[in-house]
């Protein structure tokens, strides 16, 4: 049972009383000296563009004349891709998943067929594709769809062996059913299975060919409405291919095998294949294979023809990758995929099946990945993707968005990532490419960075709603690798899985220095280079960070007095690396036999490390084992670049280090910041039992009935519990949650213990109240204590129970000095306390205008000669600070902008008096919180658990948007989510994708332009030629008038109970996206009718011409027959 502490509730009390009072007197003043530009009306919430790879792939189709490709997900989700930059998103309301994809060749359409038995006719022609119509199957479900070249006529095959005829015009069901046991008739007893294949005969467009999944193929006489042929195997069926002659067709089986058939020869398999299977030599049946999921027969005019075929592999094949399957003439290619094969299509000069088809690529829908392999040449090489599909090459684990960033930022990454391409792609152009750039006015750079669970980094170029990988960094590098000793592992690794994942990033785009926090407590620091160096030793700094409240030993004094200029005993040696074990004054730095004491979680190499350009470390800084316990994970990272400090915290507390001269700073549990000011009653910690090696993990196991329960529990809030249902799917992913909480979301939170196995559970709810984590920091220049006249270096620390805490920074002059002189840190106190844990910090000057952090320009830290004395000069100017001028005589110079999970607050400095005040949420708290710049003033940006986007003005806190975007929460979205200046913001909607959205009106105006354009005017290529004795005899290809076949007048109409027609978008949003398309069909319509009329008034002329020349031949023919009356036929 949680403890009542009377003397928080008369705290709160009080606090609210002064925040009332304060708010009442000076907050009216304050508003009306600074004028708020933001406005409701600067706000507005949408979704702009998804990257990455479709979550769950299921279908995939090709458009060879736009040269367009759509990929349909198991949540019925679209993805269409088109050129490198051109990519779309759709979703289907009802969540079903894509089963097959059929293009309307060159007519910017596309029809797709859910799982739900639903098909829909989308629009392409409008730059946010809209479904025009629908049609809901009721009695039957749909399991193949089939829409032949320059047809309207949509033949749908279904479970129960029926075929149905769809007008894609209209979306009417025509009267024309074939069903199956008229398909059949005598030739089974048994009913034929599901439909799995429809198409037509590519030189008689009359006769259907239908393959039934127990293994017979009806050729079908759509005329005469009866099978011509009936061909029977005693093997399941998964897909048929015609020979572009019409006269062959090939099947693949379930046994491995491919039959080929004479379309006259019905009796047995004109030539039966089994690709993979060992030929017996007594003339007996190979061994069965795994079955053949497909298989595609494209001719060659010049050479052999190519049979593509996925699956078929024998089954001795144990562990053997999926493979694609190329055979041409006497080779057999066998080409390996890194994940299982969903589908494929082979890409065609020709859209026309009855011409030689050319094939020149082979699109593969793997799982996980995109990959588009070149015919043409030897070896069959693949293209190099230019989509950003890569992103879930490692699980994410974490992310950050920076907008207008510096202009020399993305080159100088660019460069340095283009070394790192690999090599062996085809030299061909990309095949798919397809559709028109947006004409987009944002001119502004945005780089994404992504931290992956391998412990990769990589930075990507979102500029322009565009995304592109610039550089990838390797940080496991740095690392010895770990051997198979699984007692080693267990007593020093924290994390069975994954030790090297990313939990937090701190980046600064001006300097370029990035330090990553990993989940086994380590840190690195980076500096960005352009050439390459070797590094002989990596520096190495060990720190003890443990939390203890020892009765015998008195707090340390905060406030103004305590004399802190010198590194604590709790801190690690100041020599660059430190060899000998750390010492702390409240534990034994001996161990006892089998405790670990003094013992990083991972091993930093010992052997030199060649660094190559870009990003090299600089600082490798680790937390230790203290008697058995583990360190606990890092929760909350800064870095300051002017300063040339990194300061980050966990559960214990804090410690700041100096990168330049490799030392620590300061080492203090969380505790000890307060010193005699703490206003919690805290009591010494309950023992604690050794640690067993068998329980270290710091990831919660999926099957635990509390993880799914508590990850949806705000850390402060620990009566607030909400049921999550997560696919076991996700588990691989789900396994990093823990690992990297938002930073709201402190996974070693003092009232969350459900996130790491390693907290003992002795630990009684005193202890609990008595971890006070920390969840945020901010460097600033801003006034250090209460009535200071000066503003100076400062650190602010933001705790799990909603204090905010200032610690003073006294540096040495810059240059030679401040590589010589210490640092001195001094903690100064408390500056304010809100509800909930502190999420972020920020200032503003009197003016309201938003401070950023002091940072020092970047600088070639790797220089020689002129370059260095550059380096010099650079490392010598006085860091760039935008803070006010000491001099200032106002009142009020500064203004502290803190937010938490449940309120914010702006605070007046340096008299710490709250002028403004705002509760966020009551029933709910806050996941992420940032202070945005716009275009034409700041606001605070928030993201609740309860799924609303809300923004606040600065600095008077008015809520100007609040919108209900995500009704559920998902961990992932809470762990990568992210604000931005300039009104964007980004999340991982799935495992894969990348979804950003925008706050921002005005980008909300300007998206329409910025977004590419699917559908462009592409002459349909001409049919193929006859030929003259082909004409003459009879020998091509024969066409249908499917009008006069399924239409109304003969056909009759469908059964109405049969399936139910929906017309096209609803709601507010598709009808806005369909707004462009109606205008452009009344703009192509016009066209069209001055074309008609145009070709309406020749006609009249040649109506004219054909009527003179009429006129002229019947007075010929008259006078001819005057002159020959009255002769007989012998005077002819």
């Amino acid at each position: 049972m949680k403890k009542f502490n009377i003397r928080k509730v008369l705290d709160g009390l009080k606090e609210q009383a002064s925040s009332s009072v304060s708010s009442g007197q000076s907050g009216a003043p304050e508003n009306n000296l600074m004028h708020e530009t933001l406005q409701s009306e600067n706000f507005q919430l949408c979704k702009t563009v998804r990257h990455g790879f479709p979550y769950q792939p299921s279908s995939m189709a090709h458009d060879p004349v736009q040269k367009i490709l759509a990929i349909g997900t198991q949540s019925g989700a679209l993805r269409l891709f088109g050129r490198p930059g051109v990519e779309c998103y759709c979703q289907h309301e009802s969540g079903a998943a894509v089963i097959s994809l059929q293009f309307l060749i060159n007519e910017g359409a596309l029809v797709s067929a859910l799982a739900d038995d639903s098909v829909h006719l989308w629009n392409l022609r409008q730059r946010r594709p809209a479904i025009l119509h629908s049609l809901k199957f009721n009695r039957e479900r749909i399991t193949f769809v089939h829409l032949p070249f320059q047809s309207k006529w949509l033949y749908i095959g279904t479970e129960k062996g029926n075929i149905h005829i769809v007008n894609v015009e209209s979306f009417t069901l025509s009267g024309y059913v074939i069903m199956w046991n008229k398909a059949i008739e005598l030739s089974s007893k048994a009913h034929p299975g599901p439909v799995v294949h429809i198409s037509d005969n590519p030189m008689d467009e009359g006769k259907l060919i239908i393959g039934y999944e127990a293994g017979i193929v009806v050729l079908w006489d759509l005329k005469s409405k009866k099978a011509d042929y009936r061909y029977t195997y005693d093997e399941a069926i998964h897909s048929v291919a015609w020979h572009h002659e019409g006269k062959q067709f090939i099947c693949s089986h379930s046994d491995g095998t491919l039959t080929i058939w004479n379309i006259k020869g019905q009796g047995k398999p004109f030539q039966t294949i089994t690709p993979h299977g060992k030929q017996p030599k007594d003339g007996k049946k190979p061994e069965p294979c795994k079955p053949i999921l497909k298989v595609e027969y494209k001719t060659t005019r010049l050479g052999d023809p190519f049979m593509i075929l996925s699956g078929g592999l024998s089954y001795d094949t144990v562990g053997r990758r999926p493979c694609l399957t190329v055979m041409h003439g006497k080779s057999t290619a066998v080409l390996e995929m890194d994940y299982p094969i969903v589908d494929f299509l082979t890409l065609c000069e020709t859209p026309y099946s009855n011409d030689f088809q050319e094939p020149y690529a082979v699109v593969v829908l793997l799982e996980k990945d995109l990959v588009v392999i070149d015919l043409a040449q030897n070896g069959y090489p693949i293209f190099e993707n230019p989509y950003p599909l890569t992103i879930h090459e490692s699980p994410v684990t974490c992310c950050e968005y920076f907008a207008d960033c510096p202009v020399d930022l993305i080159p100088a990454l660019y460069s340095v990532g283009s070394r790192q391409k690999r090599q062996g792609y085809s030299k061909k152009e990309w095949p798919i490419s397809g559709g028109n750039w947006g004409l987009g006015t944002q001119s502004y750079p945005e780089i994404i960075i992504t931290g992956h669970a391998d412990g990769t980094v990589k930075f990507w170029d979102a500029s322009a709603i565009m995304l592109q990988v610039l550089y990838k960094l390797k940080t496991a590098k740095v690392f010895e690798k770990s051997r198979n000793n699984k007692e080693d592992k267990q007593n020093t690794e924290i994390v069975d899985e994954d030790p090297f994942a990313i939990q937090i990033m701190a980046w600064c785009p001006e300097s370029r220095m990035l330090c990553v926090a990993g989940v086994s407590a380590n840190l690195i620091i980076y500096r960005f280079s352009r050439q390459e160096i070797t590094t002989e030793v990596v520096q190495l700094l060990e720190v003890r960070l443990q939390y203890e409240v020892n009765d015998m030993e008195s707090p340390p004094e905060g406030g103004g007095g305590g004399d802190r200029d010198l590194p604590t005993p709790g801190a690690a040696s100041p020599s660059p690396q430190t060899t000998g074990p750390p010492t702390h004054p409240s534990t034994s730095s001996n161990s006892s036999d089998g405790v670990r004491d003094n013992v990083p979680c991972l091993k930093v190499r010992s052997t030199p490390l060649k660094q190559s350009s870009g990003y090299q470390v600089e600082l490798v800084v680790q937390l230790v084992w203290v008697s058995g316990e583990p360190p606990q994970q890092i929760t909350s990272l800064a870095l300051n670049s002017s300063y040339g400090l990194i300061v980050f915290g966990n559960s214990n507390g804090l410690a700041v280090v100096d990168y330049l001269q490799k030392t620590v700073l300061l080492n203090l549990g969380t505790v000890e910041l307060y010193g005699s000011n703490d206003p919690y009653q805290r009591q010494a910690r309950s023992p604690r039992k050794t640690r067993q090696p068998a329980g270290g993990n710091g990831l919660c196991d999926i099957n635990e009935g509390s993880a799914s329960e508590d990850r949806c529990k705000s850390p402060t809030s620990a009566k607030m519990s909400r049921k999550l249902s997560l696919p076991t799917e996700l588990k691989p992913d789900l396994v990093l949650l823990s690992v990297c909480p938002p930073r709201g979301a402190n996974p070693l939170d003092h009232r969350d213990n459900s996130f790491s196995r390693s907290r003992s559970s002795s630990v009684t709810s005193i202890d609990k109240e008595a971890r006070e984590a920390i969840t945020s920091f901010h460097f600033c220049e801003t006034f250090a204590r209460k009535g200071d006249s000066a503003i100076t270096p400062c650190l602010y620390v933001g705790t799990s129970l909603g204090t905010v805490l200032a610690v003073a920074l006294n540096l040495p002059p810059a240059g030679e000095q401040r590589l010589l002189q210490p640092v001195i840190v001094l903690p100064s106190g408390t500056l304010a306390r809100l509800k909930g844990s502190i999420l972020r910090m920020a200032f503003l000057d009197n003016t309201g205008t938003f401070l950023p952090p002091a940072f020092e320009t970047w600088y070639e830290p790797n220089a020689a000669g002129a370059d260095s004395e550059e380096r010099d000069k650079a490392r010598k100017r006085r860091p760039v600070s935008v803070s006010p001028s000491t001099s200032q005589e106002l009142q009020e110079s500064q203004y502290a902008v803190v937010c938490s999970e449940k309120q914010a607050k702006v605070i007046a400095l340096p008299s710490q008096n709250c002028i403004f005040k705002h509760s966020i949420t009551e029933t709910s708290f806050v996941l992420r919180a940032d202070v945005v710049q716009m275009n034409i003033g700041n606001c605070v940006a928030c993201f609740c658990a309860n799924g609303h986007i809300m923004t606040l003005s600065l600095p008077g806190l008015r809520p100007l948007l609040d919108v209900n975007y995500l009704p559920l929460t998902d961990m992932r979205i809470a762990r990568t989510f992210c604000f931005t200046n300039l009104g964007q913001a980004m999340y991982l909607t799935s495992p894969t994708e990348i979804q950003r959205i925008t706050y921002s009106q005005e980008t909300c105006e300007n998206l329409q332009e910025m977004l590419g354009e699917l559908f462009t005017p592409v002459e349909t290529p001409e049919a193929p030629n006859r030929g003259f004795f082909k004409g003459l005899f009879g020998g091509g290809a024969t066409s249908l008038d499917r009008e006069e076949l399924f239409g109304e007048t003969q056909a009759g109409k469908a059964s109405r109970g049969l399936a139910q027609h929906i017309p096209g978008p609803q709601g507010l949003e598709g009808m806005k996206g369909a707004a462009s398309g109606v205008v452009a069909d009344l703009a192509r319509a016009r066209i069209a009718l001055d074309e008609r009329g145009q070709k309406l008034g020749e006609l009249d002329e040649r109506t004219a011409a054909m009527l003179a020349s009429a006129d002229s031949f019947g007075k010929h023919a008259h006078d001819m027959m005057l002159k020959c009356k009255d002769k007989k036929w012998y005077q002819f």
